[in-house]
């Protein structure tokens, strides 16, 4: 596993913030000032720290749209793209004035007419229009989410990358599922192989989950552990170089009785999810592909975008109306959630990575599926 910080590819870089560029231009945005994570670095190229929970938003990194120049919150230039200049880099400071003065320095600050930000807190509602004197404050999360949703080329093969991972982790835990083992031991297997692919963020820590046969969208009560005949559910979920790849199965432990019908019934659902995900189609196919196999829609979002942290869209029965107004596109990657239950047998999980195309979808996940011998 490599120690060294380095920054995103060049090729990837680049197509990403031409693609942040180009919605500043739509949205008639002067200079965009990004606080959150996943946003700074899609635009800067430059790996951040990602830590667990939420955080007050900052000015970390400041996009000019008339000169492509790319300011960021840097106390050192480990990691930081050879196009930012070490000028361009601005320390964080306790006193919220300081960053101020720094943004203050910024070439367009003093001209900007629209400037975006991607959150706002009450702090710097205040101090922003003191370093942007002439500007109007405007959200630019629906920018920033117009650009993301559509992945570059280069953006694809990242989440392939990340995909494998996933599914490499996912491999080593249900080689190690046997009547007795426990939820615990199994997610312990996945995020150590993770971890040994180089990978020591998971998206998600709570991978494993033996499924109820009394209650649909539940795990079981009791120890954890996985008896003769459980159904149980992985899924890895592993952020790579920034992107988050996932992919979810169903096991069987030990010698399963009567779930062929119930994996049956899976792949009559997934049969429907797949011919929804075509470009052109409304996102509220998908919902409608649940009914169109009889299956109940879950409360988990059928499908939601994958890339550098969340991105759209998300398609859930509880927003049926976002669903509506959804087109899908070519260049979006999905992940697409299948689940059938059946009382006294339990529930079949399945979420694939899916990549629309300009003639259809290509399945990026390759794991396989539990089959009857």
């Amino acid at each position: 596993m490599a120690t060294e910080v380095l920054p995103d590819d060049r090729a990837l870089r680049c197509g990403r913030r031409e693609r942040a560029l180009a919605q500043m231009e739509a949205h008639d945005l002067d200079v965009l000032v990004l606080g959150r994570q996943a946003n700074v670095r899609y635009v800067a190229g430059a790996p951040q720290l990602w830590v667990a929970g939420t955080r007050p938003f900052g000015p970390t990194c400041v996009l000019v749209r008339a000169t492509g120049a790319i300011h960021l919150m840097s106390t050192w230039d480990e990691g930081v793209p050879d196009d930012i200049p070490r000028e361009n880099l601005y320390g964080l400071a306790w006193n919220p004035l300081n960053t101020v003065a720094a943004l203050k320095r910024i070439e367009a600050a003093s001209s900007a007419q629209r400037v975006g930000t991607d959150a706002l807190s009450p702090t710097f509602a205040e101090l922003l229009p003191m370093a942007f004197p002439n500007a109007q404050l405007i959200d630019a999360e629906p920018a920033m989410r117009a650009a993301r949703r559509i992945k570059t080329s280069e953006e694809v093969m990242m989440l392939r990358q990340s995909v494998q991972v996933a599914e490499s982790a996912l491999a080593a835990a249900v080689a190690e599922l046997r009547p007795g083992v426990s939820e615990q031991k199994l997610t312990g297997v996945l995020l150590e192989a993770m971890t040994a692919a180089g990978v020591s963020t998971p998206a998600n820590q709570d991978a494993v989950w033996v499924t109820s046969r009394e209650h649909p969208w539940r795990r079981v009560n009791g120890d954890g552990c996985a008896r003769s005949g459980d159904l149980v559910a992985f899924s890895a979920s592993a952020l790579a170089d920034g992107y988050i790849g996932e992919v979810g199965r169903t096991w069987p432990a030990g010698r399963p009785v009567g779930v062929a019908n119930l994996y049956q019934r899976w792949n009559t659902l997934w049969n429907c999810l797949f011919a929804a995900c075509r470009p052109g189609a409304s996102a509220d196919d998908l919902l409608g592909a649940y009914r169109a196999a009889g299956e109940p829609l879950p409360p988990m979002p059928v499908a939601r975008g994958l890339g550098m942290g969340f991105d759209p869209p998300v398609v859930s029965s509880h927003l049926p109306q976002t669903a509506a107004g959804e087109r899908l596109e070519p260049g979006m990657v999905l992940a697409v959630t299948g689940y059938v239950w059946e009382h006294a047998v339990g529930a079949v999980f399945g979420r694939e990575a899916v990549l629309i195309t300009s003639d259809g979808a290509e399945v990026l996940t390759k794991s396989p599926f539990w089959e009857e011998h």
